[in-house]
């Protein structure tokens, strides 16, 4: 490798900061402002789909899915570019056109600036890498119902080496958002609605996405999934106590232990300061306390919102300016704002020292991921020939999380099926594979504006799934109506069928979208948590006819189900479970599949009375019963899960009964295996603080463990606890380890913790930051 002597940042046996530094000396100032910018030349959005406000004759944000599409790559890149958004995640093409895109606009920004700086290759990779022909995965709920972390972290290995393999540099996920409300429609997105489970296995799909030299992206920063009614892009009403223990401790694990690269704003105002515009989470928090190192950038178009949203700059440049000073590194997916920074310094309204201070951290991670080097050409930045996107190691991948995924709520009396006579198959999420993926899979996200392209991977539907699982049964098949519309006139049709079988199987639920065209998803929030459309008729009209029912919900958030969950015959929910989902439901159904999923948030009673998630006090639990008429309890709490064997969980054995503040105890319980088949138990440890200086949850998970066992098998399960772990923010704001009783319960669920006993801290109160122990080991002993 030839190293010029006027290009010293080319040789990469310097330090990255240090080739950063001497690359920010050679530029102008425009040249560090194009480091900052982006471009995403196959955006067509505006075609899409936001459906239009009549009254206002204007789909929503129109304008600003538009904006940037008037500027050419060469002018957007003539002082060279810092991203390329989305290059294979915009329209379906092959792997061979997407190579060949992506190299000629990486040719493009490399002719069209004086220093020929590459540009970094950015796409969204939520349930997979989305593009056309990619494995589709579970969604992020449905990893929650693993509690796998491994798994996980596999799963997102799989897909960062795919990326990888196609030039594809960083990776804009995981979900870190903890869910608040259940009519969000971005619920599926997310991994659930404890911190804990969402932070581990957050940072196990880091470690992954980053094994592979993708730079994982932690989302939304912070507090978006706790807007207001659950409606998108709302205000947030939150406290910076609940902010600090609720909502950042997710994010905090993923830098402090998987070393996340990337951080994206989030779209909410927090108590009516944009996140993006927030010196105290992005500099005192992200870049003082936490000391993150890597680069911030904007969620897609939230720079600019700043201005015709939030109301807080009076154009977009000042909006730019803004997010800039506050933190922001890098404008997604087009420069808007930012295309007004030169402007702002030549006027004095902000330093080059903050252009110079975003743009060496986008520089050194160009440093690192090897796009600096002398060698560095866009043909060898793919893999030739182009990776099979969706290959037999992958399906497999998707089928083992799908399978693990699956919740059996309740067997009842039907299940599980026996495989033999007459079988009424009913639903609009039976015979529709679309309604098995996220919003953000491509089939569900691009996909519809190409109808004449099929999904681009094989998709088997519910009802297929179930005709090869259960060969000798006679199936037979009646949508009944649709996911979201209104339309009875398929219910007569359904319940004749019903009554025409010996059992019937109604999967209902949700079809993922964008913008109002789905039940779930961004932009698809929900008035209340009944069944979408007129599926609650349908289900209601099919129990009627006295025949058994099994109900299989397939969806991105829960729903209420308290109006029939005494009625059904059986019930399974399935959270969006990707392009290997039927067959595991089926496989559920059927019992060749012993299920194993566990509820990373609750199924509610009742259609109303949101938000409900477990993280309550007192008074926002069972135990304000007949303090207001709204009832609480859950139909199904968080973390449970039914199985085709039986467990139990005893022996509770603490290692000391008090520790001081910064001590650790150990809690080991039995696990055995008490029925006739093989079967996979998750064992979960809570805590509960009895006397705290502010009212806090009644309990919150603090450690968890699958664990398989055979028949008659036992094993013992042993949390390692530190004081740490019951940290807590004060009255002052201070997060602090405070002397009293504590409750340790473990159990199979938030409801179900047979064991319980207390262990005491002792000594003064200590403050505690972010060198705190963020995490809870776990050993298991087979017996």
């Amino acid at each position: 490798m030839s190293i010029s002597t006027d290009r010293p940042w080319t040789d990469p046996a310097l330090p990255a900061r240090e080739r950063a530094a001497l690359l920010l000396a050679a530029m102008t100032l425009e040249e560090k402002v194009g480091q900052l910018g982006s471009r995403w030349v196959g955006n067509d959005m505006s075609d899409a789909s936001v459906p239009a406000d009549e009254s206002l004759n204007v789909a929503p944000m129109e304008d600003v899915f538009s904006a940037g599409g008037s500027v050419s790559l060469e002018d957007a890149s003539r002082f060279g570019l810092g991203h390329l958004t989305r290059v294979w995640g915009s329209y379906p093409q092959s792997v061979d056109e997407g190579v060949a895109e992506l190299i000629r606009q990486h040719e493009v920004v490399l002719k069209s600036s004086r220093l020929g700086v590459p540009a970094l290759v950015h796409e969204e990779c939520l349930t997979g890498f989305t593009t056309y022909g990619a494995t589709v995965y579970p969604t992020s709920i449905a990893w929650g119902a693993t509690f796998d972390p491994a798994l996980v972290e596999r799963m997102a290995a799989a897909i960062g080496r795919d990326m990888s393999a196609v030039g594809v540099h960083q990776g804009l996920s995981p979900v870190l958002d903890v869910v608040r409300d259940y009519r969000w429609g971005r619920v599926e997105e997310t991994i659930g609605e404890d911190p804990y489970l969402v932070a581990l296995l957050g940072s196990a799909y880091v470690r992954g996405l980053q094994s592979a030299g993708v730079i994982a992206t932690l989302k939304h920063f912070a507090g978006y999934s706790a807007s207001r009614a659950g409606r998108n892009h709302g205000p947030v009403s939150m406290g910076r106590r609940e902010l600090l223990d609720i909502i950042l401790p997710t994010f905090e694990t993923a830098i402090a232990t998987a070393g996340a690269g990337s951080v994206m704003s989030s779209y909410a105002d927090v108590d009516g300061v944009p996140a993006s515009v927030d010196p105290w989470l992005y500099g005192e928090v992200l870049r003082g306390e936490w000391a993150f190192e890597g680069t911030v950038v904007s969620d897609y178009w939230a720079v600019p919102f700043l201005a015709s949203m939030h109301r807080v700059a009076a154009d977009d440049a000042g909006a730019g300016a803004l997010a800039l000073a506050a933190g922001t590194d890098v404008e997604l997916p087009d420069t808007i704002g930012f295309a007004g920074l030169v402007e702002k310094v030549r006027a004095g309204e902000i330093a080059e020292e903050l252009i110079d201070r975003a743009a060496r951290r986008v520089l050194q991670q160009k440093a690192e991921l090897g796009l600096l080097d002398a060698d560095w050409t866009p043909a060898a930045s793919v893999r030739s020939p182009g990776p099979e996107l969706d290959s037999a190691d992958n399906q497999a991948l998707a089928r083992e999380l799908a399978e693990k995924s699956v919740v059996l709520l309740d067997p009842g009396t039907a299940l599980p099926l026996d495989g033999t006579g007459k079988i009424a198959v009913i639903g609009p999420c039976a015979d529709d594979v679309r309604t098995l993926l996220g919003c953000y899979a491509f089939p569900n996200h691009v996909l519809p504006r190409y109808p004449d392209r099929g999904p681009g991977v094989s998709i088997v539907s519910a009802l297929d799934a179930l005709r090869n699982e259960l060969p000798g049964a006679d199936l037979q098949y009646s949508k009944g109506c649709d996911v979201m519309a209104a339309d009875r006139s398929g219910i007569a049709e359904a319940v004749a069928l019903a009554q025409d079988s010996d059992v019937c199987v109604a999967v209902l639920g949700d079809l993922s979208g964008l913008f109002g065209h789905g039940t779930s998803g961004e932009g698809c929030d929900a008035e209340d948590l009944r069944l979408p459309g007129v599926q609650g008729e349908l289900l209601n009209a099919l129990l009627d006819t006295g025949k058994p029912v099994v109900l299989v919900v397939v969806s991105g958030r829960p729903y209420a189900l308290g109006e029939y969950g005494d009625r059904v015959a059986g019930l399974v929910q399935a959270f969006l479970p990707g392009q290997e989902g039927a067959a595991a439901i089926a496989g559920v159904l059927s019992g060749r599949i012993n299920p194993s999923g566990k509820l990373p948030v609750q199924i509610p009673r009742h259609v109303g009375g949101q938000p409900g998630t477990y993280l309550q006090p007192a008074l926002g639990s069972v135990e304000s019963a007949g303090i207001s008429g709204l009832e609480t309890r859950p139909l199904f709490p968080f973390g449970y899960g039914a199985s085709y064997t039986s467990f139990t969980i005893a022996d509770l054995r603490l290692s000391v009964p008090e520790i001081g503040s910064n001590g650790e105890f150990t809690a080991t319980v039995r696990v055995e295996n008490t029925g006739e088949r093989s079967g996979d138990e998750v064992v979960q440890l809570y805590l509960h603080d009895l006397v705290a200086r502010v009212a806090r949850p009644l309990k919150l998970l603090t450690g968890f463990a699958r664990v398989s066992l055979a028949p008659g098998e036992a094993a013992d399960v042993t949390f390692r606890v530190h004081a740490d772990r019951t940290a807590y923010t004060g009255p002052d704001l201070r997060r602090i380890v405070e002397p009293g009783d504590l409750e340790v319960m473990v159990g199979t669920s938030s409801q179900d913790l047979p064991c319980r006993d207390i262990v005491r801290i002792t000594g003064d109160v200590r403050v505690v930051g972010h060198d705190r122990v963020l995490t809870t080991p776990v050993e298991v002993r087979r017996l």
